[in-house]
C-alpha cells in the first residue's frame, strides 16, 4: 500500500496517519476488498507507536471505509471507492443576500507596539492574577456554583446581588439584584437589546463618530442606522431622528472623542425618549477610572420613565479576556431579555460570575480600580503634557483610557496617512475616521491603558516628526 504521512503535523500523530488512510482509500490506490497491513507492521513502518495505527483503523472502521474480518485482518470496503473526495476548497456555501460584516481587526490580531497607543486597552500587567486564580479555583470546586451546573439566564445570584451594589454604590444606578443580567461583554448586551426591542427598519440613532461594532449590530438585525453628530457637549438630541426606536450613546466618555454628555442634554434626551417613546442603551464602558472627585450622574439614574438599559463591562476595568458584563433592565423588559439570552446563550460561565462576586464583596475590585486609576492618572497626565508640542487641539476628558486629539490645520498630515505611517515607526494609535460615518474634524485617539509608561513621551516625539514633515 502507497501511504504518505506527514508525522510533522501539529495535531497528531493518529490524525496524519488517518487522513493518509482515508486519502489513500477514497482516492481509489486501495481498492475494495484489499487487505491492509497490520496495525504492528505498519506502526513499524511509520516509526509511530501501535495505538496511533489502531486509533486511525478503528475511525475508518466506524465510518464504513474498512471492515475487520476475525482472523484475517482489516480490508478496504466499497463504501471507500463511492465516498466523494474532500476537498480544500471555499465550498458551496455563501452568505444570505446582503450580508456585507467581515471582522474588525482587534488588538490581539496585531503585533504589539512599541509605543502602544491603541484604544480600549487596559494594563493586564496590573491584574492581581495569583489572587483572581485563587477565587476561580475556590469556585470551580465540586458543589460549588461554578463546578459545572447548568445556571439561569439572569446569571448567577451572587454575581447580580454583587453587581447591583456595585453599580449603585460607584454609578448612582437605581439597581436591584433582579435588575441585573450577567453577560459576556456589552456587545452581547447590545445584541439582546436589539433582539428585543427591533424590526427589521425601525430607526437607531448612534452616535458620529461611535463604536462601529454596535452600528454594524443593529444594521445586522435589520435596523435603519441613522447618525448622529457630537459636539463639545456629546451627542447633538436636537439632530436625533424623530421615529428613533432606539439611541445608542455612550454618555459618561463619548466613544471615541472622550467628552461627557452636558446635564442639559442628558435632560433632554431622556425628555425626546418620553415624547417620542424612545429607548436608550447607556454604555458605560470605561468610566471607573475617572480624574474628578464624582462623576456626572448616569442617565439611568436621571431616567423616570423606565427608558433607559444601562450596559456595562469589566473588560476595561480587570482584562477583556474575563468576557464579563452585565445590563440593568427596566422591568418591563426583562423577562423578554431572559428569554433572548436563553436562546441564544444560554448562560454565562458561573464560576466567572461567582469569583467575580468574591472580588467584588471582598473589595477586591475597588482596590484594583485605585491601583490602576493611579497608575493611568500618571499615563494620563505624562501625555497630555507630551501632546501640547505638538500642532493639535486635545478634546478635555474627565475619565476613561483614551484621549482624542483634532489636527491642526498646521499639520502637514491627514491622521489616516499619519496612522499608517506611526505603525511602520512601532507607533500604534488610530483615526477618528476609522470610527465616523458622516462629516467630521480629522483627528485621532490615543490609548494610554496599555502604554508603558516610559514609552509615551518617545512616542509622542516620534508623532510630533511625522505631523510636521
Amino acid at each position: 500500500m502507497d501511504l504518505a504521512v506527514d508525522l510533522r503535523d501539529r495535531t497528531g500523530r493518529t490524525d496524519a496517519i488517518y487522513r493518509a488512510l482515508r486519502a489513500a482509500l477514497t482516492a481509489g490506490r486501495v481498492p475494495a476488498g484489499e487487505r491492509l497491513p497490520s496495525t504492528r507492521d505498519l506502526a513499524r513502518d511509520l516509526g509511530v507507536s501501535r495505538a496511533s495505527v489502531a486509533t486511525a483503523y478503528e475511525r475508518l472502521v466506524a465510518e464504513g471505509f474498512l471492515e475487520t474480518r476475525t482472523g484475517s485482518g482489516t480490508f478496504a470496503t466499497e463504501a471507500a471507492r463511492d465516498a466523494p473526495p474532500r476537498r480544500r476548497g471555499p465550498g458551496a456555501l455563501r452568505p444570505r443576500e446582503g450580508w456585507r460584516w467581515t471582522p474588525h481587526a482587534t488588538s490581539g490580531d496585531q503585533p504589539a507596539a512599541a509605543h502602544d497607543f491603541r484604544v480600549g486597552i487596559p494594563d493586564a500587567g496590573l491584574f492581581p492574577f495569583d489572587t483572581w486564580r485563587r477565587l476561580l479555583a475556590a469556585e470551580s470546586r465540586a458543589g460549588g456554583p461554578g463546578s459545572g451546573t447548568y445556571a439561569g439566564p439572569a446569571g448567577l445570584p451572587r454575581f447580580r446581588e454583587a453587581v447591583a451594589r456595585y453599580v449603585t454604590g460607584s454609578r448612582g444606578v437605581r439597581a436591584e439584584p433582579d435588575d441585573v443580567i450577567a453577560t459576556t461583554g456589552t456587545q452581547q448586551a447590545i445584541d439582546l437589546v436589539a433582539r428585543v426591542l427591533l424590526e427589521p427598519g425601525d430607526v437607531v440613532a448612534v452616535e458620529d463618530p461611535g463604536y462601529p461594532e454596535a452600528r454594524d449590530l443593529f444594521a445586522l438585525h435589520g435596523a435603519h442606522v441613522v447618525p448622529v453628530p457630537v459636539d463639545g457637549e456629546g451627542l447633538v438630541v436636537s439632530e436625533l431622528p424623530a421615529r428613533a426606536r432606539l439611541v445608542y450613546t455612550t454618555p459618561s466618555h463619548q466613544f471615541p472623542v472622550g467628552m461627557p454628555l452636558s446635564l442639559p442634554r442628558r435632560r433632554a434626551l431622556l425628555a425626546h425618549a418620553a415624547r417620542a417613546g424612545t429607548a436608550i442603551i447607556e454604555d458605560d464602558y470605561d468610566s471607573e477610572f475617572r480624574r474628578v472627585r464624582r462623576p456626572m450622574e448616569s442617565l439611568q439614574a436621571l431616567d423616570r420613565d423606565g427608558r433607559v438599559i444601562y450596559v456595562g463591562t469589566f473588560s476595561k476595568s480587570l482584562l477583556p479576556g474575563l468576557r464579563a458584563g452585565y445590563l440593568v433592565a427596566p422591568s418591563s423588559i426583562r423577562d423578554a431579555l431572559l428569554a433572548a439570552r436563553q436562546l441564544t446563550d444560554g448562560h454565562g460561565a458561573v464560576h466567572v460570575q461567582a469569583a467575580l462576586a468574591r472580588f467584588i464583596d471582598d473589595g477586591l475590585l475597588a482596590r484594583h480600580v485605585r491601583k490602576a486609576s493611579a497608575h493611568y492618572t500618571e499615563r494620563h497626565e505624562i501625555l497630555m503634557d507630551a501632546l501640547t508640542e505638538l500642532p493639535l487641539d486635545v478634546v478635555p476628558s474627565a475619565a476613561g483610557l483614551h484621549v482624542a486629539a483634532y489636527l491642526r490645520t498646521e499639520a502637514l498630515v491627514g491622521s489616516a496617512n499619519l496612522v499608517a505611517r506611526a505603525r511602520r515607526r512601532s507607533v500604534a494609535l488610530e483615526s477618528l475616521g476609522a470610527f465616523a460615518v458622516g462629516p467630521h474634524r480629522d483627528g485621532i485617539a490615543l490609548g494610554f491603558g496599555g502604554a508603558v509608561t516610559s514609552s509615551i513621551r518617545p512616542g509622542v516625539r516620534e508623532l510630533g516628526k511625522l505631523l510636521r514633515s
